[in-house]
């Protein structure tokens, strides 16, 4: 009786640690097994204009902030503010993927909560940004230079977040050489 008495208390705490680690954790940290890889490929039309399409090599020898959003994204909407006013600063190119979404959609969007994107790009299928492992929406992708992904923020963006992560990271990323450009043959 004792040596159940016993083992009934253990899986209660072994129960109570891991649940209780539970309570430390970061709800909006997932981890992304692209830190420090190369960004997926993609081929995007630019938004209104079907024909131009933007792809990962667009980007090299920039920072770039890359922001998936949809106009039917409550969440979406919170961090617009945000990140009008990051616009504001110039320090970083942000370019938004617009997900599963339609034309009218996007534009009603822009329209009402303002564009702070240098560029909009439309992945109407959602195709393109699965292969980035997205949740849902939002989700911000900080890539590098080379064309690496630094960092990947799931959730609406806080002012508090671009300040205290985001912004030193573009700054830091900012100081680092451009990648060397490719030699003729």
């Amino acid at each position: 009786m004792r040596k159940l008495f016993w083992a009934g208390a253990l899986l209660f705490v072994g129960i109570a640690v891991v649940l209780g680690r539970g309570l430390f954790l970061n709800p909006t940290y997932i981890p992304s097994p692209f830190i420090g890889k190369p960004m997926p490929h993609f081929d995007l039309p630019v938004a209104g204009k079907p024909s131009q399409h933007v792809t990962n090599g667009t980007f090299r020898g920039h920072v770039v902030l890359l922001n998936v959003f949809a106009s039917w994204c409550v969440s979406c909407r919170q961090e617009m503010p945000v990140l009008i006013r990051l616009q504001s600063l110039h320090v970083v190119r942000l370019v938004g993927v617009d997900y599963k979404d339609t034309r009218k959609g996007l534009q009603r969007y822009l329209r009402v909560f303002g564009n702070p994107y240098s560029l909009v790009v439309n992945d109407k299928r959602g195709m393109a940004v699965i292969n980035w492992g997205i949740y849902g929406v939002p989700e911000t992708f900080v890539v590098n230079k080379q064309g690496l992904v630094a960092y990947k923020f799931v959730g609406p963006i806080t002012w508090r977040r671009l300040k205290d992560k985001l912004l030193p990271l573009v700054h830091r990323l900012q100081a680092e050489p451009a990648p060397a450009a490719p030699v003729a043959s």
